[in-house]
């Protein structure tokens, strides 16, 4: 049984402005990769395998902005149960989903990608639940899927502290910077469906874009879809269910003054099966300040997560796209 949702809608009411419109990138001929693979175990070994664990997140994070961890600390079983979860939740009529008291959350938790898009390569074909890391213990709608999301949102949590630490370590910077700044209160769960698509020739499961954040924790089931902008080129990414999957975002890249690199990413639609994805976003609070730790000459302005957020909504409302970090390029 499909899901209620208003995809159709959006294919009514624009499809007649698009017909002759090329079809995206995302069905030309791409390659497949498989991201650098860290094993988070060797972190709790002696030297030299506890430094060469830290040397590889930090090279992938330079080189790539994505890498995959094994042995995380977050057990399959969650991730089972959240699945199941996340299936009967997106079952639910489009009506139910946009009640705040399916969740006992804000109207505004339930999302779908660009409602506001005027052409086919705007449009997102998913829909999400956008959900607080501290509102997750307000869910009334099972308490499987309150605490199982309790238990990932709490180990995601650790583990983005302990790689943005690492990170912060590379360029001498051993401070508490993160533990003060990227708190449960700023930080959020985005539970996404990507639904079979009639047009998937034409759209996105997700636009190409960059994570306005400092770190995001990702866990894909086999379906597969997300590719990656490497070197120049769209490549795929291998999915594996057993890992965990890391990439930096905007703020990471201009508080590392250009060294880790936030990559443009997107989510391919697929016409013949559905796709579910579990991501936790490690952000600071609004006030937090982002300026370079590095000694060379700074390549971003300083600039609040709010000043930053605030720029992004209103560049989608305007143009249809985010522009990003381009926006902070310091012209001193």
């Amino acid at each position: 049984m499909e899901s209620e949702s208003p995809f159709g809608e959006f294919v009514d009411s624009v499809s007649g402005n698009i017909i002759g419109q090329e079809d995206t990138e995302a069905k030309l001929d791409v390659g497949e990769c498989e991201l650098p693979l860290i094993d988070l175990s060797h972190l709790n070994l002696g030297n030299p395998e506890n430094e060469e664990c830290q040397r590889k997140i930090c090279e992938a994070s330079t080189e790539w902005g994505f890498f995959q961890i094994v042995n995380h600390g977050v057990c399959q079983e969650i991730f089972s149960r959240i699945h199941c979860e996340q299936v009967e939740l997106f079952r639910q009529p489009l009506q139910e989903k946009t009640n705040e008291k399916l969740l006992n959350l804000s109207s505004g938790c339930y999302q779908w990608e660009r409602q506001t898009a005027a052409t086919w390569k705007q449009f997102g074909w998913s829909e999400a639940f956008h959900i607080p890391v501290t509102t997750v213990s307000q869910l009334n709608e099972s308490e499987d899927l309150r605490s199982s999301l309790e238990g990932f949102a709490m180990k995601a949590s650790d583990l983005a502290q302990q790689i943005a630490e690492i990170l912060a370590k590379n360029f001498g910077c051993e401070s508490t910077f993160f533990s003060e700044n990227c708190l449960p209160s700023s930080c959020y769960i985005r539970m996404n469906r990507y639904p079979t698509c009639p047009v998937s020739s034409k759209v996105f499961g997700l636009i190409p874009h960059t994570d306005s954040d400092f770190l995001t924790v990702l866990h894909q089931d086999q379906v597969g879809g997300l590719q990656l902008l490497k070197d120049g080129k769209w490549i795929r990414v291998k999915p594996n269910p057993d890992v965990l999957v890391i990439n930096i975002g905007d703020l990471f890249q201009a508080w590392s003054n250009g060294v880790y690199k936030s990559v443009e990413h997107r989510v391919v639609a697929n016409h013949e099966n559905e796709r579910f994805s579990l991501a936790y976003f490690f952000c600071p609070s609004h006030d937090t300040v982002i300026e370079s730790c590095s000694s060379e000459p700074s390549i971003y302005r300083k600039f609040s997560f709010r000043e930053y957020r605030q720029q992004v909504q209103e560049d989608v409302k305007t143009t249809g796209d985010k522009v990003g970090l381009s926006r902070f390029l310091n012209q001193a």
